[in-house]
């Protein structure tokens, strides 16, 4: 039942600009990715933050998860998913 529990993407709506200053998100790589499909596994945790996009993304054996412009994300290490793009993505990204 642990594992579980640390396998969830984590999803904050809107954090502050206070947040975002304080984690230094703007300094963080962006990567970009067109309307896709396509399967993942996170060896390290990551962070994101979305600029622009609309994305479901599906953990094996879990609940689709859907993120959007504004969310901060976190996805746990060891986490294999798939990744529905719906609409372009850019996003601030780092590794932990």
């Amino acid at each position: 039942m642990e594992i579980e529990q640390t396998m969830k993407i984590k999803v904050e709506h809107n954090p502050s600009e206070e947040r975002l200053k304080e984690m230094q998100v703007k300094s963080w790589p962006i990567w970009t990715k067109e309307e896709s499909e396509f399967p993942w596994t996170y060896d390290t945790t990551e962070i994101c933050y979305l600029l622009e996009g609309d994305v479901i993304v599906t953990p094996d054996n879990g609940e689709p998860v859907e993120i959007k412009k504004g969310d901060l994300v976190t996805f746990p290490a060891g986490m294999s998913c798939t990744w529905k793009i719906r609409s372009a993505v850019r996003k601030h990204y780092c590794f932990q």
